[in-house]
Formats: C-alpha cells, sequence, structure tokens
C-alpha cells in the first residue's frame, strides 16, 4: 500500500512545488504571515479566529554575534477570519488581524497593538475528482479524492505604518510595523489529495507588493508549504487528523528610496506538526514550527520558532 500511495501522490506533488507560492513574510508585521496550514473541510461557510505567534532577533552583528544594538522583537497576531463556497467552485476568504508587537535591547523596551492589514481572497476550483481505484491489491476499492484550487486577491493598508520605526540608515531592518502601507497583491493554489484517509495538501504562491506613499517597498515574497496528514474517525462523531510537513519562504530585497536595504531579504524554512480536532460543526487545530535552517538579513535577522492555533465553526 505504502507504493502505491507513494505513486499516487507524488507526481502532483513535484508538479505543484513548481508552483509560485503565496508570501509568508519573515516577519510578523503587515508585511505577510499568510501561512494557512491545512484548512479545516468546509462545503459552503466557516468563520473562525486564528492565532500567530513568532519571535525574531534583529541587528545581530558580524557571524550572528549579539551586539549593544541586538533587538529582540515578539510578533503577536490574532485574526478573524471566514470563507465562503459558491455553487461548488468559487471561494472567497477574507482576513482582518490586530496584531500586538514588542521590542527589548539594552537600552529601551517597546510594544504597539492595532489593526494589521487586511486581505481578501478569490478562487476557483479548478478539479474535484472522486473514484475508486479499482484492481486487486491493497489500494483497490479505496477511494481517491483530488482537489485543486487556484486564485488571488489583494491586502489592503488598513494596517499603521509609521516612518519613524524604520531604522535610520539602510542597513538595518523595517519589521516593527503593524502594515506595510502598501496595497499588494496575492497568487495562490492550493491542492489536497487523500486515498481513503491519508492525504497529502499543498499551498504555494506569491505575494507582489507595492510602494507606500513613504517610498518604502517590501521585497516580493514567495512560500510553498507541503504537509502530510491522515484522519482518525470515531463514533462518526470525532475526527482527528495529525499532519507533518515542511514550509518555505523567500523574501526579496526591501528597497528605500529606490535603495536596497541591507538587512532584509534572504530565505527560512521549518518542519511543520501539527493537528486538527472536529466534532459536528465545531474545528479547533494549530501547528509547531521549529527552525530547520535560515539565511536572513545578510545575517543581521535570526527567526525562531513558530506557532500558531485556530478556533472555527461551520455555518
Amino acid at each position: 500500500m505504502k507504493k502505491t500511495l507513494l505513486s499516487v501522490l507524488l507526481p502532483p506533488a513535484l508538479i505543484l512545488g513548481a508552483m509560485p507560492a503565496r508570501a509568508c513574510d519573515i516577519c510578523g508585521c503587515g508585511a505577510g504571515s499568510y501561512y494557512i496550514g491545512i484548512l479545516p473541510e468546509f462545503n459552503k461557510k466557516i468563520a473562525g479566529i486564528r492565532y500567530r505567534g513568532s519571535v525574531l532577533t534583529t541587528h545581530l552583528g558580524p557571524g550572528g554575534k549579539r551586539t549593544y544594538l541586538t533587538t529582540d522583537e515578539q510578533y503577536h497576531t490574532t485574526e478573524l477570519w471566514g470563507g465562503w463556497t459558491i455553487k461548488d467552485k468559487f471561494r472567497i476568504m477574507g482576513y482582518i488581524p490586530v496584531s500586538y508587537n514588542a521590542k527589548s535591547n539594552e537600552s529601551a523596551t517597546v510594544a504597539k497593538t492595532g489593526l494589521s492589514d487586511a486581505s481578501a481572497l478569490g478562487f476557483y476550483r479548478l478539479l474535484r475528482s472522486k473514484k475508486t481505484l479499482p484492481g486487486s491489491g491493497e489500494s483497490s476499492g479505496k477511494l481517491l479524492v483530488q482537489d485543486l484550487w487556484i486564485g488571488g486577491g489583494i491586502k489592503l493598508p488598513t494596517g499603521r505604518y509609521n516612518p519613524s520605526d524604520k531604522s535610520s540608515t539602510n542597513a538595518g531592518t523595517n519589521l516593527f510595523q503593524l502594515g506595510t502601507g502598501s496595497t499588494d497583491f496575492i497568487f495562490m493554489g492550493m491542492y489536497d489529495i487523500r486515498l481513503q484517509d491519508a492525504g497529502l495538501n499543498i499551498t504555494a504562491g506569491y505575494k507582489i507588493n507595492t510602494t507606500n506613499k513613504h517610498d518604502y517597498y517590501y521585497g516580493n515574497r514567495f512560500s510553498g508549504s507541503t504537509q502530510l496528514y491522515y484522519k482518525f474517525r470515531f463514533n462518526n462523531k470525532w475526527m482527528v487528523s495529525p499532519n507533518a510537513g515542511f514550509h518555505y519562504e523567500r523574501s526579496g530585497k526591501d528597497l528605500d528610496g529606490g535603495y536596497s536595504v541591507r538587512a532584509t531579504g534572504g530565505m527560512a524554512a521549518f518542519a511543520t506538526l501539527g493537528a486538527e480536532i472536529s466534532f459536528s460543526k465545531c474545528t479547533f487545530g494549530g501547528n509547531f514550527q521549529p527552525v530547520l535552517f535560515q539565511d536572513l538579513g545578510s545575517g543581521a535577522v535570526r527567526t525562531g520558532n513558530r506557532s500558531m492555533i485556530h478556533f472555527s465553526l461551520l455555518l
């Protein structure tokens, strides 16, 4: 069965892995942080609340060593989100986040709270396939389900961008913001394939940013994630779906007044470990993302582990 499952899963995974991804930002500000994880199943409407947490260390010296300027930063975002599937072919999703950001170094501790950048996305279901596998092997008679959604959307400058919070030189980061101050465009694909209760979920996308009115431009951002999961069903009421996978993101250099900002851009990769628990119309889930490797901000920035939890209600 393992060989049969791999032969079914791997070709679509390789194809989707090459797709541009909806971008995740390395920081917690309104510049990004679009990692979704495995969405709860819903045929019509869903609404929920989600928390995401991440940490950063910035202004590192040569070799990643701490200096008197080194700053520890925390990003906490709680967002309302919802989705609506229309006639089984179209899906609309929206996100309204509120963030709490804090940073401290040897000289000061600063915090800010407020609305971050809201976003809206629309998707079209390009593929929906359900079939029972023929044959006489282990997989014969098992149900194979595939879903492919493609779409895009817009991120609005609803979060406050404060130019005075930007580094005084073009060598520093500009992450400590509630929003980017720019209108940005998102392109995304989501693919799911499941053989009976064992499945593979792939999400990929790309975000094209624009320059804000303060002449600052956050680099375009790419991300992709892939997760294996299994659905354990109990008494036809409860369902528990543990999942594990890999998440990758890359960001281009920022531009300030048309000049490249040194301590920006780079890449990071994370493992993902999580679970979804469903009962009736309620779904609770979360994941933990330990860092696997990274190369951020020309070595001046280092990210820590991340976490996410959510509660969703089918309407």
